[in-house]
């Protein structure tokens, strides 16, 4: 999710449901993290017998609390970063105790030799924050050195549960491309029906919708890669890695249609606005373009391949090649974008960019000239 979007859902402004959906969402992640402080915990203080092993749950929360699509590099990262930092701490307190100076040596140290191992910032700053907590929690003389231990077993831990991921995170892109797809028909449809009514608010409400797709799309991008990442990492999952993978691929054309679409929407509202001539028969294509795509959505959210598809799409460019008399700029613009989006919808069924655009699709004809054109 992006920080924008984060921001607008803290915001009071967020509804009842959307709160609900986003913990429901999270649940899996916030069950496991919870079930794997309690599971450190146990193990540092009942199997190991320290009496307090707080960086174990610690280090837990710390590295399963981060997004799936996050977790192998950073949760690797992360328990390298907290053992480095516990283990210098504990070292410099054993041999100089705690203090001022020591507090500023022991993060400066951590931080740096992190650093030299080719750490990223935040690597570096959990090392240098663990160090500075173990230097200012002073342990008894015979607990030395059980901090980094209880680190060790919080990491490890957490690395065992991240790759126990659930299945969430693996069935939700293409839930999510599904609905993407689905929302893009929509669009089209508000569309077409503000050209028939010539009604400019819906024109600019379809164009602000066209645009909010960005968002979605980079949460749909995110998504895939998570669930990429849980399907390489994960043994449970691993036989579901080529399926995310195919809806992986689907975002770039995905967002090339979505461009298209922007620039239907747009031109959509300056014929209105122009009282420009749009044909009917413009209009139609978009509708049918729209009923295409709401099919293909379905066909996805049901783990198809929308090979159906093939055909609509190919009829419907065929049928926009030749412009009609008297079409506005605008509609000519549309027109170019609807075969434009023919291509695009062409790869959801799993033709490449050349086959879609050489093969299925013919070369487009001029716009007719009128019969005073020379």
């Amino acid at each position: 999710m992006s920080i924008r979007a984060e921001v607008r859902a803290l915001t009071p402004r967020s509804s009842w449901r959307t709160r609900v959906a986003r913990v429901r969402d999270r649940s899996a992640r916030l069950a496991t993290s919870a079930v794997g402080a309690a599971l450190a915990w146990w193990f540092a203080r009942d199997v190991l017998d320290h009496p307090q092993p707080f960086f174990a749950p610690v280090t837990v929360l710390v590295t399963l609390g981060l997004s799936y699509g996050q977790r192998l590099r950073r949760v690797l990262e992360l328990v390298v970063g907290v053992a480095v930092g516990v283990g210098i701490g504990d070292l410099f307190v054993a041999i100089f105790g705690t203090g001022v100076w020591q507090i500023s040596l022991v993060a400066f140290v951590a931080m740096s030799i992190t650093t030299f191992l080719g750490a990223g910032p935040l690597l570096s700053v959990q090392a240098g924050v663990q160090g500075v907590i173990v230097t200012t929690l002073v342990a008894a003389p015979d607990q030395a050195f059980s901090r980094w231990v209880d680190a060790l077993v919080g990491g490890v831990i957490a690395i065992v549960l991240a790759t126990l991921a659930p299945a969430a995170p693996v069935r939700r892109p293409r839930r999510a491309a599904a609905e993407f797809v689905d929302e893009i028909g929509e669009i089209m449809r508000e569309i077409g029906e503000a050209l028939r009514s010539r009604d400019e608010v819906a024109a600019t409400r379809a164009l602000r919708r066209a645009r909010d797709t960005e968002e979605r799309l980079s949460t749909l991008r995110t998504t895939a890669d998570e669930g990429l990442e849980v399907a390489a990492i994960s043994p449970l999952h691993h036989r579901r890695r080529q399926e995310v993978r195919a809806i992986a691929d689907l975002i770039t054309p995905l967002d090339r249609c979505v461009r298209n679409l922007r620039v239907v929407a747009r031109r959509a509202g300056v014929a209105i606005r122009a009282d420009e001539t749009v044909p009917d028969s413009y209009i139609d294509l978009l509708s049918r373009l729209a009923d295409v795509v709401t099919a293909m959505s379905e066909r996805i959210d049901e783990q198809q391949v929308p090979d159906f598809a093939r055909e609509g799409l190919t009829e419907i460019a065929d049928d926009s090649r030749a412009g009609e008399p008297g079409a506005s700029l605008s509609a000519e613009l549309m027109r170019a974008q609807i075969r434009s989006m023919c291509v695009d919808l062409l790869m959801l069924t799993g033709r490449t960019h050349d086959e879609a655009s050489t093969d299925l699709i013919p070369k487009v004809d001029p716009a007719p000239r009128s019969p005073d054109q020379p």
